[in-house]
């Protein structure tokens, strides 16, 4: 079988959109990989598709947060790792996550998110405005891919207008990947004292909003504010990069744009953006018993398993040509929102806001450019939970 040494934390120069290619190599030696982490740990990295749905539906690998001692990156020896606080269920298992999402998944159905496609329609259409007002010549990042989702889930949660900078630039700092540790936990720590006072808000006078829908559940205060720290993290980020990325992705291949511009393109374009970017790069999962794969290979019990979500989205076993990005394409079946139990939640609010929001933008300005040379946009690092852009330069005729 072949080792991954360590985790590759470049993209090849000019290729910002495809994995690490150390990855890429990991995969053509076979769907599974050894991975050795900092800490000496004898880790597996999972880059072929099958394999990486499979153990992404089977209960045997475990998302617990206490169960995550190994980091790809980073040796933290023998530090003890806490349950995840109550709410946050994406680092639970059953029944503690289903006691969580659950309630959740009515509010987050195919209907109710296209119900709110006027609204996202008139969010994008006021910050085009506000853009072609300005001028020629914006931050793609902050004119137009952060404050879309932001504004959308504020609305769905019920967070107060004047409070969507706050919460932004926090989750910013403690999903960027770039701040140190002492910062990454005032960031998090902040948002957390503003959901509880969210949330005590909410007890008082409930309004029109998921957050006080969950009011009606048995759920304490702490777990109500888990529960918002999730939603509002996973529905703002991965959304703003994938609007940024995707953007920049389409600058590059400018033949594709005119499938952005086709009624009938649109959803399947959007499709292979997820699939090509995959900007959710990676999930974690630990052996709860010895597996034993279709190939005979053993996964023993407490054994940390790298998915590469990225990778697997790459596979040439299951996409044709997958290193290439093809608006056009008509394979669909990616994992850009994981599989099984842990399946993002929003991933309808997110095709919503990347079906309105990505052809309104080439609509508006068909001669879209980047405003410096493309190896000089700012990429977030490999670090980082979500990939993305930290900032995008563009500029059109006026």
């Amino acid at each position: 079988m072949h080792t991954v040494p360590a985790m590759p934390t470049a993209r090849t120069p000019g290729c910002p959109f495809d994995p690490p290619k150390e990855l890429i190599e990991a995969r053509e030696h076979g769907p599974i990989s050894r991975f050795t982490f900092p800490d000496g740990h004898q880790g597996r990295l999972v880059t072929g598709f099958d394999l990486a749905r499979t153990i992404l539906a089977d209960p045997r690998f475990s998302s617990r947060r206490e169960l995550m001692k190994h980091h790809p990156l980073v040796d933290y020896g023998d530090v003890e790792v806490p349950p995840a606080p109550p709410g946050e269920f994406l680092l639970m298992d059953e029944p503690r996550h289903g006691r969580y999402r659950k309630p959740l998944v009515g509010k987050f159905t195919v209907r109710r998110m296209r119900l709110l496609t006027e609204r996202v329609e008139q969010i994008t259409a006021a910050h085009l405005d506000a853009m072609q007002q300005a001028g020629p010549g914006a931050d793609l990042v902050t004119a137009f891919a952060k404050p879309i989702p932001a504004i959308v889930i504020c609305e769905l949660l019920g967070v107060p207008y004047a409070d969507r900078g706050r919460f932004q630039d926090n989750i910013d700092a403690f999903l960027g990947g770039e701040v140190s540790d002492e910062e990454l936990y005032a960031a998090y720590t902040a948002t957390q004292e503003y959901l509880a006072e969210l949330v005590a808000a909410k007890r008082a006078e409930p309004t029109d909003d998921v957050l006080s829908d969950l009011l009606d559940g048995d759920f304490d205060d702490e777990e109500l504010r888990g529960m918002a720290l999730i939603l509002l993290s996973a529905g703002f980020d991965t959304t703003a990069n994938m609007l940024a990325l995707g953007t920049f992705a389409v600058l590059q291949n400018p033949g594709q744009a005119a499938a952005l511009g086709d009624p009938s393109l649109v959803d399947g374009a959007v499709e292979e953006l997820l699939r090509y970017l995959s900007v959710a790069k990676q999930f974690f999962r630990v052996a709860l018993e010895d597996v034993v794969l279709e190939d005979g290979h053993v996964i023993e019990a407490g054994t940390t398993v790298i998915v590469s979500l990225s990778v697997a989205n790459r596979d040439p076993a299951r996409f044709a040509d997958p290193h290439r990005l093809d608006l056009g394409r008509r394979e669909g079946g990616h994992l850009a929102f994981s599989h099984g139990v842990h399946q993002c939640l929003g991933q309808q609010l997110a095709r919503v806001e990347l079906r309105v929001a990505l052809p309104a933008l080439f609509a508006r300005f068909p001669g879209l450019r980047l405003a410096v040379p493309a190896e000089e946009v700012a990429l977030r690092p490999e670090a980082a939970d979500i990939y993305g852009v930290k900032s995008l330069p563009v500029t059109w005729d006026a």
